[in-house]
């Protein structure tokens, strides 16, 4: 137990490197790690073309429009899954001389997350910080949405009870009771969805964003979002 409670305030009184998506989770632990620690960038992974992010499939431009709008740098790579976790390390050597002394993550349950962060901060000489550890999920995403962030659900997967009619819409009390009316986890915790955050009180400025054409792979459908310049 005393590892789980280091993980949840592993950010505090350190300078910190943040694993950002852009997603609510990540955005929620960036601000909560920041009220008790200093950041000093983001990190996110690229697909292997390094025009769409690793997990929420955001452009380069709208990911440094979020950094910007925060304040931070971000320092992104390309990877496929197969050389993810070695470029990962390189990332995470690039924060640690930029002064980083901790990881902080999004993660609230998943202990396969919890414990490959854990591994490659170890392999890094960094410490690990996730702030939502263990947080009971609805919770999560009331402090979320009461703080004044402003989300939109940007992938769908229409196996866990995702419909395309998701895409789109704002995360807000109403409709994530009405997730939950559907048996859907309000965090998206098993995949069902994900988001990209455009505003909230770590912005300078909203993101001003436009839609594109919607993908599709499978179950998975997709809304990319643009700058909407």
């Amino acid at each position: 137990m005393t590892e789980i409670v280091d993980w949840k305030n592993g950010a505090r009184g350190h300078k910190f490197i943040a694993s950002f998506s852009g997603g609510k989770d990540s955005t929620l632990a960036l601000y909560k790690a920041m009220k008790v620690g200093e950041a000093v960038g983001l990190i996110m992974m690229l697909e292997e073309e390094g025009k769409r992010s690793r997990s929420h499939g955001m452009p380069p431009e709208l990911i440094q429009a979020q950094a910007e709008s925060i304040g931070l740098p971000v320092y992104t790579a390309a990877a496929s899954w197969d050389d993810y976790e070695t470029i990962y390390m390189g990332l995470l050597e690039k924060a640690k001389d930029q002064g980083a002394e901790v990881l902080v993550t999004g993660d609230l349950d998943m202990p396969a997350h919890g414990c490959w962060h854990d591994k490659v901060t170890k392999n890094a000489g960094l410490k690990l910080g996730m702030p939502l550890w263990e947080m009971d999920h609805r919770e999560a995403v009331d402090e979320f949405i009461n703080l004044g962030f402003v989300t939109i659900v940007v992938t769908v997967n229409l196996s866990l009870g995702m419909q395309e009619d998701d895409l789109g819409r704002t995360l807000t009390h109403e409709y994530v009771k009405e997730l939950e009316a559907r048996g859907i986890d309000p965090c998206g915790e098993g995949g069902e969805f994900h988001t990209t955050v455009i505003d909230g009180p770590i912005f300078k400025h909203p993101i001003p964003v436009r839609s594109c054409e919607i993908l599709r792979n499978g179950d998975y459908v997709f809304l990319p979002l643009e700058l909407d310049k």
